[in-house]
Parts: structure tokens; C-alpha cells; sequence
């Protein structure tokens, strides 16, 4: 995934309110940027760190940027939860994905469950369906990446019912999608979230399958760059 426009340096001041973040760029001046994010971005917050944004497409939109990568240490992290749906079809698209290769079609945003949305559908004639839920990592607070970074009640319903279409004998995988490339393996945070946790071990234990990636962060785009081990 490439940045459709360059993008802009400058300082974290402060983010707020969950969705807005004031940053000082080069010039001094101080703007507001949606903040696509609506976990607790535990570690990514700090005031003065370097962080990069786009401008918006739409000349007319309220915020004219949006908040994209920060450095923390010598790395950079992608904070934007819009990408990773994206990157991960683009990955499977490619080949990059192998336990996901070799399906006919790839639909985004299919209903199925109760009132739910499978971020994708992979089918082929002769196969099973596959549905497939993306989750964005950005959390790493050892040597490895951690989901989640709060309390998902979301994510735990999700895991229902992907076991759910397992025993309709579909299958299911979880892709965890770790946008920073400075992690050796990933975990889940039970100590956040023990529910979610819990969730993902019985969801396991019904068939469900969970892989996780590394992201190649650049200034001018991210891409999918390989597996980690999970520790699960």
C-alpha cells in the first residue's frame, strides 16, 4: 500500500478524546487529525514524538489530516485501524499470504452471524468458504506484538461466531496484522483482556485458525512484510 500523497512531519502535542490529535508541524502551527484509532494506543501517545500525516483527499472534509505512522525508538508504527483490512487483501491477492492462496474470489464486508461483518470471504469451487477477520497490533511492551491494547467486547463476539461457521463446516482464520516491524513474536494480552483471551482459546479449540504477520512500515506506504511466531 502506497500513500497516495506525501506525507507531512511533525510533533505529537496531545491525543484526545479517542478519534483527535493536535500536532505541531514544521512551521510552528498547530493542527487537528483524526486519530483512526479506537483502541487506548498504550505506548504510541507520547507528547513530542515524531509522527507523520496525509492530507485529506476531500478538500471539504472537517480535518484536514489524519494521523499515519509515529517513531517509537528507532521504528516507525502504523496507528491508522483503517489500513490493515487493505494490506491483508492486497497480501492474499499476491501470494503473500500462503495459508490463505489459491482461492477464486476475495469479498470484503460479507453479513453473516448476528448482525456481523466478516472483514473477508475467500471462496472456490470445491472448498470450503473461509471467513476472515483482520485485527490491527500496535502494542508492544516486551519483545513481542500484543492484542489487544483494551478491553474488545467486539473482538470477542466475533470469535463466537467464527467458531460458529466451523462447525457449518466453513473455515475460519483470525490474521492478526502487527504494523510495526520491531517485534520478535506475538501474544495475546490477557492481562487487558482475560475475556478475549478465554474467547480466542475456545475458538481455537473449536477449529478456528490464527495467523499473524509483520508490517514493513515506510514513509511512503506499508506493506506485508512476513509471519511471526505466536505464542499463544
Amino acid at each position: 500500500m502506497i500513500f497516495p500523497t506525501p506525507l507531512i512531519e511533525g510533533r505529537l502535542v496531545r491525543r484526545y478524546k479517542r478519534f483527535l490529535s493536535d500536532v505541531e508541524l514544521a512551521d510552528g502551527s498547530v493542527v487537528t487529525a483524526h486519530c483512526a484509532n479506537p483502541g487506548s494506543m498504550l505506548g504510541l501517545t507520547t507528547p513530542g514524538s515524531e509522527v507523520w500525516l496525509s492530507p485529506a483527499a476531500n478538500p471539504a472534509r472537517r480535518l484536514r489530516y489524519s494521523w499515519e505512522l509515529i517513531r517509537v525508538g528507532d521504528h516507525l508504527v502504523g496507528i491508522n485501524t483503517g489500513h490493515p483490512n487493505r494490506l491483508v487483501a492486497e497480501a492474499i491477492a499476491a501470494g503473500a499470504i500462503a495459508p490463505l492462496s489459491g482461492y477464486r474470489t476475495l469479498r470484503r464486508e460479507v453479513k453473516y452471524g448476528r448482525n456481523s461483518r466478516i472483514d473477508m470471504l475467500l471462496e472456490d469451487e470445491g472448498r470450503p468458504p473461509c471467513y476472515v477477520e483482520v485485527k490491527n497490533v500496535h502494542l508492544r511492551r516486551t519483545d513481542a506484538a500484543e492484542f489487544p491494547d483494551s478491553v474488545t467486547a467486539r473482538g470477542t463476539k466475533h470469535l463466537a461466531e467464527m467458531a460458529e461457521m466451523v462447525a457449518t463446516g466453513a473455515r475460519a482464520v483470525m490474521v492478526y496484522l502487527v504494523q510495526r516491524g520491531d517485534c520478535e513474536s506475538f501474544r495475546i494480552a490477557d492481562d487487558i483482556d482475560p475475556t478475549y483471551a478465554a474467547a480466542l482459546m475456545r475458538a481455537r479449540a473449536a477449529g478456528v485458525e490464527t495467523l499473524c504477520y509483520r508490517c514493513e512500515i515506510r514513509h511512503d506506504g506499508i506493506d506485508v512484510a512476513g509471519p511471526l511466531a505466536l505464542a499463544l
